[in-house]
């Protein structure tokens, strides 16, 4: 059976182009539009259930753009974001970029040949200019990562505070020398979370040391190989702030290979309260990020935009909590 790359080979244009003589052949000149019809019965080629869409203007579905799909916050949130689209009628389709920002464009060709109706970006590698530019012609959001002076429809949390408050736990119990595993610094949330770190520590007068502080990649392995780094050191931190979970689960591990034990040699914080975060050894104090009511909110915000609805408010934070478990003592929540 041929398909829409069959007929554009054969025609010699570009698959977007039959998809425009699909949907919109008065947009197309008329020399390249018969080229096209033509291949089209030549190859007896038969659109797919989405070209019936496009004749209705609407597709009844959503894409969800996502950095990696390994990441364990992801889940939560796209469970959020589908129980809202189910509801309403709407599929949802994922995209998993592999942190590649060509791959993230191929995806948003999608949005632009209307094969979706909105996109829901949860965090994003793409430069602000173009995703202001799509933002301006189709409904989207952006997730989980806050872009400061981005006039897009957001829903994320207050990373510099958190944080802040996450080394704060750690200083008042007494630790003068806090290292700090950061996600990838090309991400802004990555940056945010440094600059609580960095905050916290000023504010109880304590110098921000470059040596303690690596940067990681949100893995597991990078936790454990970056705090093998810090262990390394002649005076290495008596606790860690990571970044996330499962960075922060690598470090532990890193702790005990080298005989040491958390908390009593290593206080160890860790980010996103992961489902598996309460169960490991020890328990991981960390901060807690309302994943499920992210994803409801975005999609919440994506259907006002296809629905043609003007957003009063753009810019939505959600609150954290920071849990205290056994990595670094107990203390009362905040």
């Amino acid at each position: 059976m041929a398909n829409m790359t069959d007929v554009a080979k054969l025609a010699n244009v570009s698959t977007a182009t039959v998809s425009r003589v699909i949907q919109n052949p008065d947009a197309v000149k008329e020399k390249t539009r018969m080229k096209v019809l033509q291949a089209i019965e030549e190859l007896n080629y038969q659109p797919n259930v989405l070209a019936r869409y496009f004749r209705r203007t609407e597709t009844k579905t959503i894409l969800v753009m996502v950095p990696s799909i390994e990441n364990n916050v992801f889940p939560q949130m796209i469970a959020g974001i589908d129980l809202i689209a189910h509801q309403s009628g709407y599929k949802v389709l994922l995209g998993n970029t592999y942190q590649d920002p060509d791959k993230a464009y191929s995806y948003l060709e999608e949005l632009k040949q209307k094969q979706v109706d909105g996109v829901i970006l949860l965090t994003t590698r793409l430069d602000n200019n173009v995703i202001t530019d799509i933002a301006d012609k189709y409904p989207v959001v952006l997730t989980s990562d806050f872009i400061s002076g981005l006039n897009v429809p957001t829903v994320a949390i207050d990373n510099i505070s958190s944080a802040r408050n996450a080394v704060e736990h750690l200083l008042q119990h007494g630790h003068q020398r806090v290292g700090m595993i950061t996600g990838p610094l090309d991400i802004s949330l990555s940056r945010d979370r440094l600059k609580g770190y960095r905050q916290a520590l000023l504010e109880h007068g304590i110098g921000v040391d470059g040596v303690l502080i690596q940067e990681g990649d949100h893995k597991y392995d990078s936790g454990y190989h970056q705090m093998n780094k810090f262990l390394a050191l002649e005076n290495p931190p008596t606790a860690i702030f990571a970044a996330n979970d499962s960075m922060a689960m690598g470090a532990v591990k890193a702790v005990k290979a080298h005989g040491l034990r958390v908390p009593e040699d290593i206080g160890v914080v860790g980010f996103d309260n992961i489902q598996f975060s309460d169960i490991f050894e020890p328990s991981l104090t960390t901060v807690a990020q309302p994943f499920m009511e992210m994803g409801e909110r975005s999609m919440e915000l994506l259907l006002k935009q296809i629905n043609g609805e003007t957003l009063t408010k753009k810019q939505h934070v959600l609150d954290t909590r920071l849990i205290i478990r056994d990595s670094c003592g107990h203390k009362k929540q905040v």
